[in-house]
């Protein structure tokens, strides 16, 4: 909601799209259910797909190979009687598949004892993102629609078939902008603003340990200035090793008047320490970091 009112400021907002349902729970435990609409339609196999996709890590549960294409499988063979429920269904690259066939994953696995107690005790370990987002959906679809704005909502599987119709590659960005219904995207060449939630910090001026007793160094200085921690600053180094322009957050401030700032240096990331005379604040820390 945060983001909703700030973008609602700049931006002529006309509809809101919210993805409601990141993956249906009860339709993945009970595939006999009636009355879905999208069970046997077009998007019939994409919730499943991309709540497995997000379950195993998106890599073949049997021998952990990733980045190629991966086939839908049943622990227990239909066969044998499995069942097409979520907590009989895992993600196995094509040969892994063929080898399992129709065996028993005991047997098929019976000279790799720990991988076995993994999957068979990963099987009924539901997603607890999927989960937190199952149980606020309403109260976040409740306070946009206070807004006054229409609001438009899709599920996650729907996200990734608009994405995959479109011919878009997945991002962050191109899944929020493949919520609920999308007819035409056109796609120019953008760079996204990736904002990540930072925090403001703690109040407590010194931790405690579980007794209350005081734990670790009392707290450091957090303004100098009008420099604070967090704040996007702008480092113009005169000497040394990182001598040069540099651009970060602020990750310490010291008695002394040094600042720290975090920056990537040669695709590493890099603290450097410097004179506060030789920074310049950009933008004051508002809980969150930008790129």
């Amino acid at each position: 909601m945060t983001w909703v009112t700030r973008l609602l400021k700049f931006v002529p907002v006309t509809a809101i799209a919210q993805e409601l349902v990141r993956f249906d729970m009860q339709l993945m435990q009970n595939p006999d259910i009636t009355g879905v609409a999208y069970q046997q339609g077009t998007l019939a196999g994409y919730e499943i797909r991309e709540y497995l996709l997000e379950k195993w890590g998106r890599q073949c549960a049997y021998c952990g190979k990733s980045d190629l294409p991966l086939e839908v499988e049943h622990i227990v063979a239909k066969a044998n009687g499995g069942s097409n429920r979520v907590s009989n269904l895992t993600l196995a690259c094509h040969d892994c598949n063929g080898r399992k066939g129709a065996q028993p994953v005991e047997q098929f696995l019976k000279r790799k004892p720990d991988l076995l107690k993994r999957i068979l005790s990963q099987t009924n370990t539901p997603l607890k993102d999927a989960a937190a987002v199952n149980s606020t959906r309403w109260a976040l679809f409740n306070a946009l629609k206070a807004i006054g704005l229409p609001v438009d909502t899709g599920t996650g599987g729907q996200t990734k078939f608009n994405r995959s119709r479109l011919g878009i590659a997945k991002s962050h960005w191109a899944d929020a902008a493949c919520v609920g219904y999308v007819d035409v995207l056109h796609v120019p060449s953008i760079k996204p603003l990736n904002v990540m939630c930072a925090g403001h910090g703690t109040r407590l001026n010194q931790k405690r340990d579980r007794f209350g007793f005081p734990r670790g160094a009392a707290r450091a200085c957090t303004d100098y200035q009008g420099f604070k921690i967090g704040a996007y600053v702008e480092l113009d180094q005169p000497t040394g090793k990182y001598a040069g322009r540099w651009r970060g957050n602020l990750a310490g401030i010291r008695a002394d008047g040094r600042l720290d700032i975090r920056v990537t240096r040669k695709g590493k990331p890099a603290k450097i320490t410097a004179n506060a005379k030789y920074y310049k604040l950009l933008q004051q820390p508002d809980g969150y970091r930008y790129a």
